[in-house]
């Protein structure tokens, strides 16, 4: 962590601009701020590189293993570059300069109907590259961990996942200036409305706008970095709850077999659990956009001056109404991420020892949390991607493409937006909590999974009358 804050400083301390303002004469074109921040990202990353490797040289060098801490270094540099890629990955399919968001654009021009359609296929087509970037990664850490020989033939499996866990941690040494290129979002998002509010000239909300976004392609790139992260972490969770079941079992517990019926349908509900909880996510964030926009229109009502700026709004109504509703509405969500892996648990292990299989319980567990994280990733992904495509599709038009503002295309990208912002504000980042979640209780609690080694009518009949 120290690692990070000093090359993410250094990163930072890098980020600027042409000196002057557009429009001044020798000023040229603006540089696009995106661009900018990428470049000292790289310099971020080079040197979150070269000392991950002076750490690993440090503190990782074994005398049974000379080479060791290089294929540790590899590892490190291996979840360094993947959060690298997931930046130019989520770039590609939210920022308008490339012809995803585009493409929204242009089918929103017949309306708001087809502008959800491409909007949805462009969230569906941005889960591919960063799945497979996280495989490649999962896959490569785990191998150079392996090749690493600190643990003999028997044991090269704790290697391998020590080798997940550096890469996880080189991953995160860049994660200052990624949670910095995250603030930047809603910075910048005020600062468009701001300028709205002061009635600033039109030059002055132009550059809000692009501002703005950038700063939804920055946001967007905080979220795949988390769902990067959250998969490699949630995969060493997972190897350390089978660990766990095997210490309090006294058995080995290695596999888990699909195949039985009752594994395979915990596998399901894992699955399921995820659209269940996103579903309670967006109804939440709508039933709240209700109470607001009843809220507005009866201001409306009460003081038309609001629209020719010579009454003010009451702000705090809104404020009280969004932060009430936040809070209120996501206990359900939270109790059903709490509470479902528990109530499985428990179910599987009481069935298991009634069929003399004391570890049924625990296979079924693992089998809700393979299935639950993984869709867990791809949802997370799809909401992230699809809302952000939405939003800067909107951006798109507003800067004068197909009609531009007030046009029937620009009505059907509010729309798309409208439909995006609890995709990308709420469900999504939500799905990132879930993920840890899940795998977090059913740490904590693994001893309430495991069944006597006896099935239950025996245990019954040997009780004393």
């Amino acid at each position: 962590h120290c690692l990070d804050l000093f090359s993410s400083t250094v990163g930072c301390m890098l980020v600027k601009t042409k000196r002057g303002m557009p429009g001044e004469a020798g000023y040229g074109e603006p540089e696009d701020p995106l661009s900018i921040m990428k470049r000292c990202f790289l310099v971020t990353i080079i040197i979150a590189i070269a000392g991950f490797a002076l750490l690993c040289r440090c503190f990782l060098n074994v005398a049974h293993a000379p080479d060791a801490w290089k294929w540790f270094a590899a590892c490190g540099a291996v979840g360094i570059i993947c959060a690298y890629f997931f930046v130019i990955i989520t770039q590609y399919y939210t920022d308008y300069e490339y012809n995803k968001v585009q493409s929204i654009a242009e089918a929103s021009v017949t309306g708001a109907a087809t502008n959800i359609i491409a909007g949805l296929a462009v969230g569906m087509e941005s889960t591919g590259l960063p799945v497979i970037l996280i495989s490649c990664s999962l896959v490569a850490s785990y191998n150079f961990g392996c090749a690493s020989g600190v643990a003999s033939k028997e044991n090269e499996s704790v290697a391998g996942l020590f080798g997940t866990a550096v890469a996880t941690m080189g991953m995160l040494s860049t994660a200052a200036f990624v949670l910095t290129m995250s603030s930047f979002g809603p910075i910048a998002d005020n600062a468009g409305g701001i300028v709205e509010m002061s009635q600033q000239a039109e030059h002055v909300r132009v550059i809000t706008d692009k501002l703005d976004a950038v700063g939804n392609v920055t946001k967007a790139n905080t979220k795949g970095f988390s769902v990067g992260s959250a998969a490699l972490a949630c995969f060493l969770l997972f190897s350390a709850f089978l660990d766990e079941v095997s210490i309090y079992s006294k058995e080995e517990f290695k596999v888990v077999d699909i195949a039985v019926p009752e594994v395979f349908v915990g596998g399901l509900c894992g699955s399921m659990l995820v659209f269940l909880f996103s579903s309670w996510a967006m109804q939440a964030v709508g039933r709240t956009a209700q109470e607001v926009v009843i809220e507005v229109r009866k201001q409306f009502r009460e003081r038309p001056g609001i629209m020719d700026y010579s009454e003010k709004p009451d702000y705090y109504r809104c404020v009280a109404i969004v932060a009430k509703s936040g809070l209120r509405e996501m206990v359900k969500p939270g109790l059903l991420a709490v509470l479902s892996p528990i109530a499985i648990g428990v179910t599987f292990r009481l069935f298991g020892q009634y069929k003399g299989q004391p570890l049924l319980g625990c296979q079924v567990l693992a089998s809700f949390l393979m299935f639950a994280t993984a869709t867990g990733i791809m949802m997370a992904l799809f909401l992230n991607n699809a809302g952000g495509a939405w939003d800067n599709a909107k951006k798109y038009v507003e800067t004068g493409k197909h009609g531009g503002k007030g046009s029937d295309t620009h009505k059907a990208v509010v729309v798309g937006d409208t439909v995006g912002d609890p995709c990308k504000d709420t469900a999504g980042p939500s799905v990132h909590v879930l993920m840890k979640l899940l795998s977090t209780v059913v740490m904590v609690l693994t001893p309430l999974f495991v069944a006597p080694a006896r099935p239950l009518d025996a245990g019954l009949a040997a009780m004393p009358r």
